[in-house]
């Protein structure tokens, strides 16, 4: 029998993840602006669910915080291995402490996002909470190269990341696993300024001068991407999914972006 991967909202994750079980012989169906259906295409959509034995949904919340294909879609839902892409903002700020999946959800500025991860987790999914997405085309190394990477001067404060093709790898990992929550991220949480100077030693570039929070003039989203400080513990995706990254740190992983 053909296996079957649905997924809705093929945008940059989601893409390698589609590649990754297409490489192992898997039939992707998707929506998204470079899917094969429309999300709003309703019999087809509904058609192709029914024949999937898989189904994944990288859909963000809608403006009202619901979740837009639970909200449409939900009845084709049943009976099928659930993922849904999530982000580790569900936690919010830690000031800078570990947090793993135990701990609790829905007090930082990603109310929707922790609204839509439980609603998919009531559902038996597997939710994978993804910090700081980075890979080709999208890294430290293409802001540098755009004259677009700050330093900010902020002692203490730390990030979790993870490569595109990791998440990817963990996906196609959890394919017959139990529904819950997994942090997807890699070993090595660290500043955002020591992977904008790696990234410009890797270019041969000066790194830009540190500057203040209030002076970088960052966007709102920004500021509040700076407003969180957490590191993002990955051992039950180890532990249970048998996954392990590729790129257990930006080290490794902004040379393969280089690739």
């Amino acid at each position: 029998m053909m296996k079957r991967l649905f997924v809705f909202g093929l945008g940059y994750s989601a893409s390698r993840i589609a590649a990754r079980f297409a490489d192992q012989s898997w039939e992707v169906i998707s929506t998204g602006e470079n899917g094969t259906l429309s999300f709003d295409d309703e019999g087809n959509v509904l058609l192709a669910l029914a024949d999937a034995s898989h189904i994944l949904s990288s859909v963000p919340p809608g403006g009202d915080g619901s979740d837009p294909v639970v909200e449409r879609y939900g009845a084709g839902l049943a009976g099928k291995w659930l993922g849904y892409l999530s982000s580790t903002g569900v936690y919010g700020d830690t000031g800078g402490a570990w947090i793993d999946e135990g701990a609790p959800v829905g007090s930082g500025r990603r109310v929707s996002r922790s609204d839509c991860d439980i609603q998919w987790l009531k559902l038996g999914a597997l939710v994978f909470r993804l910090p700081g997405i980075y890979g080709p085309g999208q890294s430290a190394l293409d802001r540098v190269r755009q004259g677009k990477a700050q330093r900010i001067d902020l002692p203490g404060q730390v990030f979790s990341r993870v490569h595109v093709d990791d998440i990817a790898s963990a996906v196609f990992a959890a394919r017959n696993a139990p529904g819950g929550a997994y942090n997807i991220a890699d070993d090595f949480p660290a500043s955002q300024n020591a992977v904008i100077e790696e990234a410009c030693r890797l270019l041969g570039l000066a790194p830009p001068e540190l500057t203040s929070l209030e002076e970088s003039q960052l966007s709102p989203m920004a500021r509040g991407f700076y407003a969180e400080n957490r590191r993002v513990a990955n051992g039950k995706a180890k532990r249970v999914l048998g996954w392990r990254p590729q790129y257990p740190t930006y080290r490794e992983g902004l040379p393969a972006c280089l690739d």
